[in-house]
């Protein structure tokens, strides 16, 4: 088996070193060939010249620089088209993903899966990062249509076939789980462990987090529009009782229904759901006009591949 692992890297030199010293000797054990694939997504620090560095001295690791921060699932689109080997591994540069559990995937992909998601045994994360991933989650479900969408996690294993499923793909809102699922649905998890932080704090704020599931959710799904149909149904049926129950009081007491309040709320509920409405079909029509301007997912600035005999196609 030829593994080829890819690693979004943001402001994290501090943990470079031990993430390859630690994925070398795994991977030896469980390849017969290997590459890492680090993707500088645009740090402000220090870490793509220690990508520089272990690409110069390490023969199996490549790197990549971004021309800025286009985000992880960006930087992760750009390092799976990079990859050149049969099995691709995606995981985070800080650690928390374990190298040691790489095997694990590995083993469970030869079982006749396409995609294995290592599941977090324990997530080492706040309270509130823990129930946004689960909106995030319940997200990714809708957009899957597959079960197995609550176990996603950034540390996966899949074979290099199902990226055919995106080779066109040129989007600025990404999402690799909902990418994978374009290309098949035999996916399957495994249990692993997740540990604290290397050094420095979560690159992933409560807003990213949201704005994420927001893209997923409008950029990859039309639950959204169906929503708002369900919604434009329901009060086009609450305007019609209304109308009902003036024309009964009418008839039957003689009279209108009294108060400037009554029809003041109804007016102000058709009015926020109208707006509501109109806010989804733009959000919609935002994303084709992304589309239509061909808006890159990435854009590279340089490589470090030192190897002359390396394989360094990729979108640029």
């Amino acid at each position: 088996m030829n593994v080829s692992v890819v690693v979004p890297v943001y402001n994290s030199e501090a943990s470079l070193p031990e993430l390859v010293q630690r994925l070398e000797s795994i991977l030896k054990s469980v390849a017969d060939e290997f590459e890492l694939i680090l993707v500088n997504d645009g740090s402000s620090d220090q870490s793509w010249h220690a990508v520089q560095d272990l690409a110069s001295r390490q023969e199996w690791v490549r790197g990549i620089d971004l021309m800025r921060n286009y985000g992880q699932h960006n930087a992760l689109l750009c390092g799976i088209r990079a990859a050149r080997y049969e099995v691709i591994v995606t995981m985070d540069d800080d650690l928390q993903h374990p190298p040691e559990e790489v095997p694990l995937l590995l083993r469970e992909l030869e079982e006749g899966f396409d995609v294995i998601y290592g599941a977090p045994q324990e997530r080492k994360h706040r309270f509130w990062r823990n129930i946004l991933s689960f909106f995030l989650k319940v997200v990714l479900r809708f957009s899957m249509g597959i079960k197995i969408a609550g176990s996603t996690s950034a540390f996966r294993a899949f074979r290099s076939e199902v990226r055919e499923a995106f080779a066109d793909f040129n989007n600025p809102y990404v999402s690799i789980d909902v990418l994978l699922s374009w290309g098949t649905t035999r996916f399957g998890s495994v249990p692993v462990r997740h540990e604290d932080r290397a050094s420095g704090a979560s690159n992933y704020t409560l807003s990213k987090l949201f704005s994420l599931a927001f893209n997923i959710i409008t950029g990859y799904s039309v639950l959204p529009l169906r929503l708002a149909s369900l919604l434009g149904m329901f009060f086009t049926l609450f305007g019609l009782g209304v109308f009902c129950y003036i024309l009964g009081r009418y008839f039957i007491e003689g009279g209108s229904v009294p108060g400037f309040p009554f029809l003041g709320s109804v007016i102000a509920i058709f009015f926020g759901a109208l707006f509501f409405v109109i806010g989804i079909i733009g959000e919609y029509l935002a994303r084709i006009h992304f589309r239509t301007m061909e808006k890159p997912p990435y854009v590279v600035r340089s490589r470090a591949d030192e190897s002359p005999d390396r394989n360094t196609t990729g979108a640029t």
